[in-house]
């Protein structure tokens, strides 16, 4: 049986998570927005104990936490619902980059056929963006600033501390789609001058269908967001629909498992790290943004072997992928990698192995066997 290695795409849930899941799909089906029995009760209870683990994860109130079906919505809830500000104050200018998800661009792209205007950073060689970019990008009517804190495909991390250092004498709002990172890396997401953070519990070891978005006041106002939706009032307002609580408990599980086992996770997965640089060495392979990157990420090309090829090659050795999950299907060349100017035979041979804590003990040797006869 293969063994799985995309975690990145969607990560295996961890065993307590699932049993929260399945109390409250169970036996504790209740309402959260019912008001008049105990059922209704005891699930607001589970919403709201699970708000406050997610917020003790970034260092924040629980008050500032909207449950959302993923981080796809959530990022389309800030960047969407900041317009109508943009509009009113005349601050039209977004700047985000060149290797976000789609889920960032295309709502970006939405609002340039509005009238806003979008820069787009680009990554240098190593996958990372550049503070001093962002600096000269800076104007007056910029409005936000979207830049994710690490990369799906390449796992680079982001330097969102040196871009934070920069907004601290500019209002822009400050997004960062933390799909990958969330629980993952300690302390930069406490950081206050982060506004929104993207949040999606299938990448942290929880259930699909669920995510966060935390959005920050600033003093004790909240940042003007819009809702996109409409029809019920939940969330403040910002995310209308009945609540899945057994997703949103075990959302909140995933956080609190995260927050409490955070370096012992990181070990192991830099321990399958370490074994797989070494097995691979010998195919002398291109790593792409390799440095600073997740302890679960890494993408690789090896000269004269085509990703496609290698997928097929490694059936019932390794599941890996060679992109983002989202646009697995398109068959394009890859946004990100094209982003860092590499050259197609590397972006065309581009192979993501991503893993976990959960992940069984992986036979690099038998990948590397499998790979060495595409040459």
């Amino acid at each position: 049986m293969s063994v799985y290695l995309d975690c990145n795409a969607t990560a295996p849930i961890d065993p307590a998570v699932a049993a929260v899941v399945t109390k409250y799909l169970i036996k504790e089906f209740g309402n959260a927005g019912s008001r008049t029995h105990d059922f209704g009760t005891r699930a607001k209870q589970a919403v709201e104990k699970a708000r406050q683990q997610l917020a003790q994860v970034v260092s924040t109130g629980k008050d500032e936490v909207i449950f959302t079906s993923g981080a796809t919505e959530s990022n389309n809830l800030v960047i969407l619902g900041l317009a109508p500000e943009g509009e009113k104050t005349g601050k039209k200018h977004i700047i985000t980059t060149a290797i976000e998800h789609k889920a960032v661009l295309e709502p970006c792209e939405a609002l340039e056929k509005k009238g806003f205007e979008v820069t787009y950073l680009k990554p240098g060689s190593d996958g990372r963006i550049k503070p001093e970019d962002l600096a000269d990008a800076l104007r007056d009517d910029t409005l936000l600033v979207s830049i994710m804190h690490a990369n799906n495909e390449t796992g680079a991390i982001q330097p969102l501390a040196e871009c934070l250092e920069l907004l601290k004498t500019h209002d822009a709002y400050f997004h960062t789609d933390a799909a990958q990172s969330f629980g993952k890396i300690p302390k930069t997401l406490e950081n206050k001058r982060i506004d929104f953070i993207s949040v999606s519990a299938h990448k942290l070891y929880g259930p699909k269908g669920v995510g966060a978005l935390i959005a920050r006041k600033r003093g004790y106002k909240r940042p003007p967001l819009s809702p996109i939706m409409f029809g019920g009032g939940q969330e403040k307002g910002l995310r209308p629909g009945t609540l899945p609580v057994h997703l949103i408990a075990g959302l909140g599980e995933a956080a609190e498992q995260a927050l409490q086992n955070q370096a012992q996770r990181k070990e192991a997965c830099l321990k399958l790290k370490d074994e797989a640089l070494s097995a691979l060495s010998e195919l002398n392979p291109r790593y792409h943004g390799a440095d600073n990157a997740l302890a679960h990420t890494i993408n690789f090309s090896v000269p004269g072997i085509n990703s496609e090829a290698a997928i097929v090659a490694l059936k019932g050795i390794a599941a890996v992928s060679n992109g983002s999950a989202c646009t697995s299907q398109s068959y394009t060349l890859s946004h990100v990698l094209t982003a860092m100017d590499m050259p197609q035979e590397e972006i065309m041979g581009a192979i993501r192995a991503s893993w976990c804590h959960m992940t069984e003990t992986v036979d690099w040797s038998a990948i590397v066997r499998a790979l060495k006869e595409l040459l």
